[in-house]
């Protein structure tokens, strides 16, 4: 089948969900959990083949590390297919409504998008994830996965279009599309049959869907996320939360990348800090004010603190004041979470104001910035853009909206 075979299959497919109730989502949700549970044996088969392969081909641990698949994170992507069951349904929802003087009724109501189209690198996991947000959401969803997750993608579509089948539903509702760049070519520019694209990876393939899609995009951004460790701060509270932000899962986007201490306490709390990390086996990347503290920190080149590590790896810096952390943040962030560890409220607040990001936190890990521990479900992405959705995306920012009037024979004068 070709792309435009699929993405009209797909829009009779969106057709279709747009007028589920709740029940029949939730139930063809609970089915796919079900269908996929029942495939793991032939998922994670599917997997460790791309995971060879990806390794044979000189691959990096981080990501192979996004694309491995086991027990436990298939176990993850079916609760997370039965969580999304859990939650309400945005669509139907009355965003805002009020009567006009001459009594005419209007209401802002959500509804699906259509046909979403997701583009994505190496992470089988999202595969489900997307899939279950759209059609909880009623759209239909095009899953343009890398080439690196082909047969672990495949196997997770089978079961996924399995179990909307076994419920009832048109298994185009969820589709993979495979082929070489010409297909994401096609997908681009496939105005009118898809209704938003949204890229889902590195910096490369963020820019280049932004850049050269003729379809509406929802840009989901890299995460350059920053540590700010304040003068007043709780040592062992900013300790324990850079450890959990660097090295719980280094290899996604809420990662820290980026560390950034108060001069007031740097000689204090940056001995502990680096052995910390060392211990944890991470590298630092430092200006010469870090590398004072440590032999073992290696020198941060002139732009290791503009992108990601997605590795056991962090860059590091010591700043002279609040004001310093902020210009530095300005000047480097890629618009995801940036923390502060602080006892002063004022500070607080102030970074809070001053920085320009998806979410801002105070004294917690960025590992946090993630729909499902925001209470979302599933996420099918985190946005950094300013239209729409920002931040963690879940059910609700997979919807539009439409405005209903009603009235009872009025005319305009």
């Amino acid at each position: 089948m070709s792309f435009i075979e699929q993405a009209r299959a797909a829009k009779r497919a969106g057709i279709a969900l747009a007028t589920l109730n709740r029940a029949a989502k939730d139930a063809a949700l609970h089915a796919m959990a079900d269908a996929l549970a029942d495939a793991e044996r032939g998922v994670l088969e599917a997997n460790l083949r791309d995971v060879d392969r990806a390794r044979a081909s000189g691959t990096s641990d981080a990501l192979i590390d996004r694309l491995r698949l086991n027990p436990q994170r298939i176990d993850g992507m079916v609760g997370g297919l039965r969580d999304l069951a859990q939650l309400p349904d945005p669509v139907g929802d009355v965003v805002r409504g009020w009567t006009n003087a001459n009594g005419v009724q209007v209401r802002q109501v959500r509804v699906p998008f259509g046909v979403v189209g997701i583009i994505y690198e190496a992470r089988p996991n999202v595969t489900a994830d997307a899939a279950g947000i759209c059609v909880k959401s009623g759209n239909a969803a095009l899953l343009r996965g890398s080439s690196s997750a082909l047969e672990s993608n495949r196997a997770v579509v089978t079961a996924l279009r399995a179990g909307l089948v076994a419920s009832g539903l048109p298994a185009d509702a969820v589709q993979l599309v495979e082929g070489g760049r010409e297909v994401t070519e096609e997908m681009m520019a496939a105005r009118g049959l898809v209704d938003v694209l949204i890229p889902r990876g590195g910096a490369g393939l963020i820019n280049a869907v932004v850049e050269g899609s003729k379809v509406p995009v929802i840009e989901t951004g890299t995460g350059n996320c920053h540590i700010f460790v304040d003068a007043t701060a709780d040592q062992q509270m900013a300790l324990e939360i850079l450890l959990n932000a660097k090295v719980q899962r280094p290899s996604v986007c809420n990662a820290a990348e980026t560390l950034l201490v108060h001069a007031a306490i740097a000689e204090e709390f940056l001995p502990k800090a680096l052995a910390g990390l060392a211990g944890a086996g991470v590298t630092v990347h430092g200006t010469d004010a870090v590398r004072a503290y440590s032999e073992a920190v290696v020198p941060a080149g002139p732009d290791e603190f503009d992108g990601e590590y997605l590795s056991l790896d962090i860059a590091a810096d010591v700043v002279d004041s609040v004001s310093a952390a902020i210009d530095h943040i300005r000047a480097h962030t890629t618009g995801h979470s940036e923390t502060i560890v602080t006892n002063d409220r004022i500070a607080a607040n102030r970074f809070v104001a001053e920085v320009d990001a998806a979410a801002v936190l105070v004294n917690a890990s960025s590992r946090f910035v993630d729909g499902g521990e925001f209470g979302f479900g599933a996420e099918i992405g985190i946005s950094t853009q300013k239209l729409h959705a920002r931040g963690p995306m879940g059910l609700a920012e997979m919807t539009s909206s439409k405005y209903v009037v009603t009235g009872d024979g009025q005319t305009r004068t």
